[in-house]
């Protein structure tokens, strides 16, 4: 007897059936491309992706499928979270698996904008499946719905096309099939990756249609390693080999592209020093010998000094951003030249550079293999290591407690933590002050430890990103390193990951309001005006007593277990105790706000953050004197 040749299914029913079934490969490998369904459900999506997605379910449990094909739920408390989870879970599984997030329409659908511009900024896939309108419109308008005038044919999800790399609205059954497609393609192309959003009028979610068998089949995206040109990598390796002092810049794009190996290849063979951004860091242990720490604004004294005299950069998978190259004042070497290797063109031909279009691993590969014999200089070597053991020692000193009974500063805290972790750890933060002190200071022991999320530099991403991930490496141990600040933006996915049973450690720092917005304030003649957590004092300003909220206790309201940590010895046995818990638990600290980062101010990378340019309060007066003394140090890399 023949197979049927078409199935009777609803649109929603038909794309979670279609997803079960999608994957990716590389090198070899497969993995399920979607590899679970987020979901909060509402007028927009219950009775479509829901009741989908609870079919599905229903289905494999009682033997129905054959195999894994049924698309697994995961239930969060805020849409934005949701997403931040998926990024979290997309990166750590290298961008070759994802997840989904579906929403009801309106606000459910708009919340989701913010975590899909995280997305896209940093090159992650997630798929978005927000409910919408009704594509027949029998009632108009309906609950949540936003009427424009001028147009019928506009709903909020429209909101999400600017921050999509590729946004479909499914107006007809029919049209699911090519829209599914071209999703699954933007989502595993390590090109064009990032949020992809298709937007589902919740009448057409409920529509069955006959669909044709095929479009259940496995279906493998097989993502590519595509190979420098041959031009372009002989005229990068003429560079190479003409510089004295050349330096590698290591981008996110290394560990997507798992080159961390090839790399680590590339540098021992060439003696060249190895920077990392904010997303590349890890990308050579701390320990190798090559390894120079982070670069730009945030970066080490080592790699910004190394960086000012470059006479040749050699980027690998990065994107360039402003504090990389503090806002373009960075690579300060007349004449200084760039080979960008990228798999994005885009990128690839940032400030003025030889591009190299390739994989980072081929590419790398290719280099060391063309640069057979050559190496840096014997003297630059030596001198670069020297400066990178001064700055450890440097940090050393940062790191140290030696009165355990005193409160910790910050910066002790991660000495705490980097004292107890191994390889296997992962620390996620994205933002506050702790992203400059981690890039600074932290000691990145394996590919996926450091999981700093800079590029949208998010608060409330920690909390559902260490979710993700958890979900991605299950047996690994995952801290969330959050600021109070932070904390108050987005608890929520603690309830989840108590439901859930996902076994995260959360380090809330409470140092009472925004410390690096404090900081930047400070700097720029703002005087910290409504950065900290503070009473009215009676001139008006935040300047009296701190508030008397109490964040532990609010962590463990929400079911995690807590720790409180006074002082030095207190955070080292409450971190060590985390570490072995076997439930999600909260080490809750009080910082000293006097903080040990080394690096003397006007070392510093500088970030072009505009000041007044006529003002009367003489803190805004002088920032802007200093202010214009930096610009006069940008320059265009041509």
């Amino acid at each position: 007897m023949n197979a049927p040749t078409t199935r009777r299914l609803t649109v929603a029913q038909a794309l979670v059936e279609f997803l079960a079934h999608q994957y990716t490969e590389r090198d070899g490998r497969r993995h399920r491309l979607i590899h679970a369904c987020w979901g909060i459900f509402g007028h927009g999506n219950v009775a479509g992706l829901g009741q989908a997605l609870l079919e599905s379910g229903a289905a494999s449990h009682q033997g129905a499928t054959a195999g894994p094909p049924a698309l697994p739920y995961l239930q969060g408390r805020n849409e934005q979270a949701m997403v931040h989870a998926a990024v979290g879970y997309a990166r750590q599984c290298d961008r070759l698996s994802a997840q989904a997030v579906t929403t009801s329409i309106g606000p459910g659908a708009t919340n989701l904008v913010t975590g899909a511009a995280l997305a896209t900024v940093n090159r992650l896939p997630v798929l978005l499946l927000p409910g919408d309108v009704f594509a027949t419109r029998p009632a108009d308008p309906v609950l949540q719905q936003l009427e424009v005038p001028s147009a019928g044919d506009i709903s909020v999800n429209d909101a999400l096309r600017p921050v999509s790399r590729y946004f479909d609205r499914v107006t007809r059954p029919e049209a699911l099939i090519p829209a599914a497609l071209q999703a699954m393609r933007v989502l595993a192309d390590p090109v064009d990756t990032g949020a992809v959003t298709l937007a589902l009028p919740q009448d057409v979610q409920a529509e069955a249609y006959d669909w044709p068998a095929e479009f259940f089949a496995d279906r493998v995206w097989r993502v590519p390693r595509p190979a420098p040109d041959a031009d372009a990598l002989a005229a990068a390796v003429r560079a190479l080999r003409g510089a004295r002092r050349p330096l590698v810049v290591a981008g996110g794009g290394v560990h997507h592209s798992e080159a961390e190996d090839a790399l680590c290849a590339f540098a021992e063979a060439t003696g060249i020093p190895v920077a990392s951004t904010q997303a590349g860091k890890g990308s050579l242990r701390h320990d190798h010998p090559a390894d120079v720490g982070g670069i730009g604004h945030t970066g080490t004294a080592t790699a910004d000094a190394l960086a000012r005299e470059a006479d040749l950069v050699l980027g690998v998978g990065t994107r360039y951003t402003d504090f990389t190259t503090a806002s373009s004042t960075l690579f300060a070497a007349p004449g200084v030249r760039f080979v960008n290797l990228n798999i994005a063109s885009f990128d690839a031909h940032k400030l003025g550079a030889a591009s190299l279009v390739a994989d980072a691993r081929a590419g790398l590969e290719a280099l060391t293999k063309e640069l057979s014999g050559h190496r840096v200089d014997a003297e630059y070597e030596a001198a670069y290591r020297a400066a990178k053991a001064g700055w450890e020692r440097r940090v050393d000193a940062a790191y140290a407690a030696e009165d355990p009974s005193v409160r910790p500063s910050q910066t002790q805290v991660l000495g705490a933590l980097d004292a107890l972790v191994d390889d296997t750890d992962v620390i996620i933060n994205a933002a506050g002050s702790l992203p400059g002190d981690l890039h600074k200071l932290w000691r990145a022991r394996s590919r996926r430890q450091y999981h700093l999320e800079y590029g949208y530099s998010c608060m409330g991403y920690e909390i559902p990103a260490a979710i993700g991930v958890r979900l991605a490496a299950p047996d690994r141990p995952v801290w969330a390193l959050v600021g109070d600040g932070t904390y108050l933006m987005n608890p929520t996915e603690i309830v989840t990951a108590v439901q859930e049973g996902i076994n995260i450690t959360l380090v809330l720092i409470q140092n009472h309001g925004y410390a690096s917005i404090g900081g930047l304030s400070q700097a720029t003649g703002g005087e910290r005006f409504g950065t900290d957590y503070r009473f009215r004092a009676e001139d008006g300003t935040y300047t009296g007593a701190p508030l008397p909220v109490d964040l532990a206790a609010n962590a463990a309201s929400l079911g995690m277990q807590v720790l409180r940590a006074a002082t030095v010895g207190e955070l080292r046995a409450a971190l060590a105790e985390a570490r072995g818990a076997n439930r999600p638990t909260c080490v809750y600290v009080e910082t000293e706000t006097a903080d040990t980062v080394p690096g003397a101010p006007e070392a510093q990378a500088w970030w072009d953050v505009p000041v007044a340019e006529t003002a009367t309060r003489p803190a805004a007066v002088a920032a802007r004197e200093a202010y214009d003394r930096h610009t006069a140090g940008r320059r265009r890399h041509l």
